[in-house]
């Protein structure tokens, strides 16, 4: 690590900081809100495109993996380029991904777009979150988390009610439709208010470490589906164990590949040139912080793709019907997201966490025992107290996670955080949707016809997702208050 004293953050008027927050917050949210927006029009995907289950979750799945592949890249843009010429191109990116989307005659293009789309928001969201830590003095942090959760966690629980109010009366198309003006009005404003808080630098970008990264990344995803729906396939031993066999090969590959990914930033860290600084995993806080992150991110994704799934398949209900019981939920994390954060900065992460990873635990489990017949009211209770243990646990996690870091490896960390974050949604989008396809029961009749139940394949997804919240619920005891360190203190001290 370089000795040099790192530079100390540009400071804004506080009404300029506000400003400059409040534009990037709307933006990250409008994009976010496009990882799930599409998870109740899933079934009409697959009959208009003519796609089954494994392969229509790559609608998100695809989104969220292609986050996670470009985000490590924003430390290289946030030092090259201005704060706005960064804006503009996630914008930007993300409104042609839009258009094309609506214009979409097949899958294939579909999915184009969505990477496109993808591009865009992996951009965003390590900028608001170096920015907050540039501008925000760390005593005030948790309250600025707290509405950064909101764009965490509201805006994917938000998407599938908005695209099940839409679908209700248009086409799946038309989600993207309702959403490009609102885009091309968010960047408007962003380029007329953003002002530049980036710290220019010399850094280049690796080639290397970013072929490593999306086959490293892209390969652990499709191993985790591939494998997941192998029971789909039983029906012929021989399939499925040719399944099985190449879903475990992508796997162990993607292993290997992001084994020397981390090989490679080990080797540049020495240049004090990394694609992606791993010493941020030397500071026990953030460590923590980011493996319950990413648990809480695979319940939390694999829950909204599943539910809704479940809903209209296992129960027969409309889009409108499907997003109106996800509503509550939703609304009610981004009633608590500043709460929390208030709370936080009062009394530190594990009182808000463990109680959080609790509920979560339970709400799982809860969802594991649905049936065809479970009263409509009992499965929105569900949804709204899974959505105030996320809340309990978002927060928290982010804030604690960030706080110990020196400036200097503020992008590297809040990059570090965002690409852990969308790889393990995507993986468990993949991996309890490939376990509800499993476990899903196709009964033949005596006239030749066939009957799906989906409801044992819901119980499997869910028991899946309950270990993985237990396993968060351990980690959460482990969180602590973080008391910041010197460097820490420098860069508070500017902020103020």
């Amino acid at each position: 690590m370089s000795s040099a004293a790192p530079a100390e953050p540009r400071t804004l008027a506080p009404q300029g900081t506000t400003g400059t927050i409040a534009v990037l917050l709307v933006a990250a949210f409008v994009v976010i809100l496009n990882e799930t927006v599409l998870n109740v029009a899933l079934p009409h995907i697959m009959g208009d495109l003519h796609v089954d289950a494994a392969t229509v979750q790559w609608v998100t799945t695809s989104f969220m993996l292609t986050m996670a592949v470009v985000i490590p890249t924003t430390g290289f843009l946030l030092q090259r380029f201005s704060t706005r010429a960064v804006f503009a191109l996630a914008m930007g990116s993300f409104a042609a991904g839009t258009l094309l989307a609506a214009l979409s005659p097949s899958f294939g293009v579909l999915i184009a777009a969505r990477v496109i789309q993808a591009f865009g928001s992996a951009i965003m969201l390590p900028l608001l979150m170096t920015t907050i830590l540039m501008l925000v003095p760390q005593q005030r942090r948790g309250v600025v988390m707290g509405n950064v959760s909101i764009v965490i966690s509201v805006a994917p629980a938000l998407g599938p009610t908005l695209s099940g109010l839409i679908l209700a009366h248009f086409p799946w198309r038309t989600v993207f439709w309702f959403v490009l003006p609102i885009v091309l009005l968010a960047l408007v404003i962003g380029l007329l208010r953003l002002r530049d808080v980036s710290e220019r630098g010399s850094l280049t970008l690796d080639l290397l470490s970013v072929v490593l990264s999306v086959l490293g990344f892209g390969s652990l995803v499709q191993g985790l589906s591939v494998v997941g729906a192998a029971g789909s396939h039983a029906g012929a031993e021989s399939g499925w164990l040719s399944t099985t066999a190449g879903g475990a090969t992508v796997l162990a590959l993607g292993v290997v590949l992001v084994a020397l990914f981390v090989w490679r930033q080990i080797r540049l860290q020495r240049k004090d040139q990394p694609f992606l600084d791993l010493r941020t995993f030397r500071h026990r806080d953030f460590t923590v912080s980011v493996a319950v992150l990413a648990l809480g991110m695979m319940a939390l994704f694999g829950g909204v793709i599943v539910l809704p799934l479940y809903l209209q398949t296992g129960r027969g209900l409309d889009t409108l019907q499907t997003g109106l019981i996800l509503l509550p939920g939703g609304l009610i994390m981004g009633l608590l997201g500043p709460l929390v954060g208030r709370l936080f900065d009062a009394f530190g992460p594990r009182p808000l966490a463990v109680p959080g990873a609790a509920l979560l635990t339970l709400v799982m489990f809860g969802f594991s025992r649905l049936q065809s017949d479970t009263p409509v009211w009992w499965i929105v209770t569900l949804q709204i107290s899974m959505s105030v243990g996320l809340a309990l646990i978002f927060t928290p996690a982010f804030t604690s996670g960030l706080n110990p870091l020196p400036p200097q490896l503020y992008s590297h960390g809040s990059a570090t955080l965002s690409t852990l974050q969308q790889v393990a949604g995507g993986a468990g989008t993949a991996l309890l949707v490939g376990v509800l396809q499993a476990g899903t029961v196709i009964h033949r009749q005596a006239d030749g016809t066939t009957v799906t139940d989906s409801i044992p394949g819901v119980h499997a997804a869910f028991v899946t997702a309950t270990v993985i919240a237990a396993i968060a619920l351990v980690l959460t005891c482990f969180m602590r208050r973080s008391t910041p360190t010197e460097l820490t203190r420098v860069g508070d001290d500017a902020a103020r």
